[in-house]
C-alpha cells in the first residue's frame, strides 16, 4: 500500500510550460477560462448521471462518525492494521490519485481531514471507475471500516460511496489557494473550504461567544433580547441607519447599542441581564470597524463600574484560557498578556503620565484650550474642557496604550449615561479597557437620576439640532422608566468581534466577521445607488 500524495486531483487543464510571467490580465483572462471550461464539463456530467438515473443531490446521507472522532478513538492504530468496525462518514473531497487498483483521497468534514483508501478488490471497478470520476470539491459520503497503511495513515477502507452533492464550479488550485482578501470575504463559503487560518478564526468565535455566555450564566447573569428597530436614537454616540415601517408610517433606527432597554429590565426587576446581539453604526469601515458588528452589554443591579471592571477581567480570562494557555497573544507584533489583573489609571493621570500636561474638566475653558493650542490639537469653540480633555486623550494617548489597561474617569461632558463621579462631578464613574491601542470595553456606574439624565439627554438633543448626526435623542420613555427607580446598577459593553481579534491576533475585523460588510459586487444584483429599495435609505 501507499499513502495519497499531496498532489490534488486533477480539475482539468494544464499549466504554461516555458515563455515569460503571464500578466496579472493574463492570469486573470486564464482563470475565468477555465472556470468556465470546468462548469461545461462538470454539467455535462449532471446531464450524464440523471439519464442514467442517478441523483446528484440526494435528500440526506446518514451519518455515523467525523474525521475527528475516528482520530480520537483510533490514532494509535499500529501501521498496516486493518479492524472489523464499520463507519459512516461524510464531506468533501479534496485530494485524489490513482496508483494501479488502488485511489487514495482526502475527505474533509468539519473537524478536519482524513484519508480514504479505494481498492478495486473491494468496490469492484465500476464503481471504482465512478469514484474516481468525481472531482475535486465534491461532497461525498463513505461507508466502510478503519484501517492505517504501511505508513501509518489511519484511513477509511471504502466499501461504498454516496454522491452528496456535485461541485460545479471548481475550488481554487491547492498551493496558491484563495489570496485575494477582496475575494476571500465576497466568498466566505470559498475561504473556509481552501485557508485554514479562516477555519481557525472561525471555531475560536463560536467558542468565544459560547464561553463569554456559560462564563456570565455561571455567575447569575440571565440571557435576554432587545429590539433591533427602534424609535429613538441613543445609548451609544454614532450615526445610525435609517428605516421606514410602512404599516405604522414611521421612520425607525436600527439600534446603535443594546443599553436602553436592558436597563429597562433592571428597572423591571432582571437583576442580572445581558445581551451578545447585532448593532448597527452608519460609519466608515477600518482595521477596527464595520457598520454591522456583534455586541455584549450586561447590566448588574446594586453595582458599580468596579464590579464591572472585575466582570470584564472574568469574561476575557475565561474566554483566554481556552485558545491562550499561558494567556499570551501577539497582536501587532507585541507580545500581549491577558492574564488579570489589569492596570487601573484615571485618563487625566495617564495624561500627565505620557504627555507632562495638566489637563481636566474642572479647569477653565482658556486654560484647557492653551493646552491644546500647545499640543497642536484641534477642537471646536463650543467644547467645554471635559470635552478638551477628551480630545487630548484620544488623538496623543490612547493609541500609545498596549498592555492591557482600565482607563477611568471620563469627563462628564462626553458620558451622558454614565453617573457622576462621587468624588469630583466633573467626572464620571466610567472606563475603557484598552489593549493595544484600541477599545475592547466601555463602562459605567449607570446614572440612575431621571432629572439628571432628562437635562444630559436635551443637551444630546440641542447638539443633534446643531448639526451632530451622533448626538441622541430625548427617550422619554427611559426617563419615565427611571422614575419608577432603578436601583445602583454597573454597566459594560464589549465587542465580541474585537476580542476575537485580540485572542487570535487578528488585525483586521472583516477577518472574524463571517460576512463582513462590502460594496456591492458589479454584475451581482442587490441593492445599489441606481436600485434603491423601498426607500433606498437602509
Amino acid at each position: 500500500m501507499d499513502d495519497a500524495s499531496d498532489a490534488p486531483a486533477t480539475d482539468g487543464g494544464a499549466g504554461a510550460a516555458g515563455g515569460s510571467e503571464p500578466t496579472p490580465e493574463e492570469e486573470a483572462a486564464a482563470a475565468e477560462d477555465f472556470i468556465a471550461e470546468q462548469r461545461h464539463l462538470r454539467l455535462g456530467k449532471l446531464d450524464a448521471m440523471r439519464a442514467a438515473g442517478v441523483d446528484p443531490y440526494p435528500v440526506r446521507f446518514e451519518r455515523t462518525t467525523t474525521a475527528g472522532a475516528i482520530q480520537a478513538a483510533h490514532g494509535d492504530l499500529q501501521p498496516g492494521t486493518e479492524i472489523d468496525e464499520k463507519v459512516s462518514i461524510a464531506g468533501r473531497l479534496m485530494l485524489m490519485r490513482r496508483q494501479g487498483k488502488l485511489s487514495f483521497a482526502t475527505l474533509v468534514d468539519r473537524d478536519g481531514p482524513i484519508q480514504l483508501f479505494v481498492s478495486t478488490a473491494v468496490i469492484g471497478e465500476v464503481a471504482h471507475h465512478d469514484f474516481d470520476d468525481l472531482d475535486r470539491g465534491d461532497w461525498i459520503g463513505v461507508e466502510g471500516t478503519i484501517m492505517t497503511t504501511r505508513r501509518g495513515e489511519l484511513s477509511v477502507k471504502v466499501a461504498g460511496f454516496t454522491l452528496l452533492s456535485k461541485t460545479i464550479r471548481p475550488l481554487p488550485e491547492k498551493w496558491h489557494g484563495l489570496t485575494d482578501t477582496d475575494t476571500r470575504y465576497r466568498q466566505r463559503y470559498v475561504d473556509l473550504v481552501m485557508n485554514e487560518n479562516a477555519r481557525r478564526i472561525a471555531r475560536i468565535r463560536i467558542q468565544t461567544i459560547s464561553r463569554v455566555r456559560h462564563y456570565l450564566e455561571g455567575q447569575g447573569f440571565s440571557e435576554v433580547e432587545g429590539p433591533v428597530l427602534q424609535s429613538t436614537q441613543g445609548g451609544a454616540t454614532a450615526r445610525p441607519f435609517v428605516t421606514h415601517h410602512n404599516a405604522l408610517g414611521n421612520d425607525l433606527y436600527l439600534r446603535i447599542a443594546l443599553e436602553l432597554h436592558l436597563k429597562r429590565l433592571i428597572v423591571g426587576g432582571l437583576d442580572r441581564v445581558f445581551e451578545i446581539g447585532r448593532v448597527f453604526r452608519n460609519e466608515g469601515v477600518d482595521t477596527t470597524h464595520n457598520p454591522e458588528f456583534t455586541m455584549l452589554e450586561v447590566y448588574q443591579a446594586f453595582g458599580d463600574y468596579n464590579d464591572m471592571m472585575d466582570l470584564t477581567e472574568g469574561i476575557i480570562a475565561d474566554a483566554a484560557r481556552d485558545v491562550l494557555p499561558d494567556m499570551k497573544v501577539t497582536y501587532g507584533g507585541v507580545e500581549l498578556n491577558l492574564a488579570p489583573p489589569y492596570r487601573r489609571a484615571t485618563m487625566v493621570a495617564l495624561i500627565e503620565e505620557e504627555l507632562g500636561v495638566d489637563i481636566n474638566p474642572a479647569m477653565p475653558v482658556e486654560a484647557a484650550r492653551k493646552v491644546l493650542d500647545g499640543l497642536g490639537v484641534a477642537y471646536r469653540a463650543d467644547w467645554g474642557s471635559g470635552r478638551l480633555t477628551n480630545a487630548v486623550y484620544d488623538e496623543l494617548l490612547q493609541h500609545k496604550i498596549v498592555q492591557p489597561t482600565f482607563v477611568l474617569d471620563h469627563p462628564r461632558e462626553v458620558s451622558p449615561l454614565a453617573r457622576p463621579h462621587r468624588d469630583d462631578p466633573t467626572l464620571t464613574e466610567r472606563f475603557e479597557l484598552v489593549i493595544s491601542g484600541h477599545e475592547l470595553a466601555n463602562a459605567y456606574s449607570e446614572l440612575n437620576d431621571p432629572v439628571d439624565q432628562l437635562q444630559r439627554f436635551e443637551d444630546e438633543a440641542a447638539a443633534k439640532a446643531h448639526g451632530d448626526a451622533e448626538a441622541g435623542d430625548v427617550d422619554l420613555d427611559y426617563v419615565r422608566a427611571l422614575e419608577y427607580g432603578m436601583p445602583p446598577t454597573g454597566g459594560m459593553g464589549m465587542g465580541m468581534d474585537r476580542l476575537v481579534m485580540l485572542l487570535t491576533g487578528t488585525p483586521s475585523i472583516r477577518e472574524v466577521i463571517l460576512f463582513p460588510t462590502l460594496r456591492p459586487e458589479p454584475g451581482m444584483g442587490g441593492l445599489t445607488e441606481s436600485t434603491p429599495g423601498p426607500r433606498g435609505d437602509l
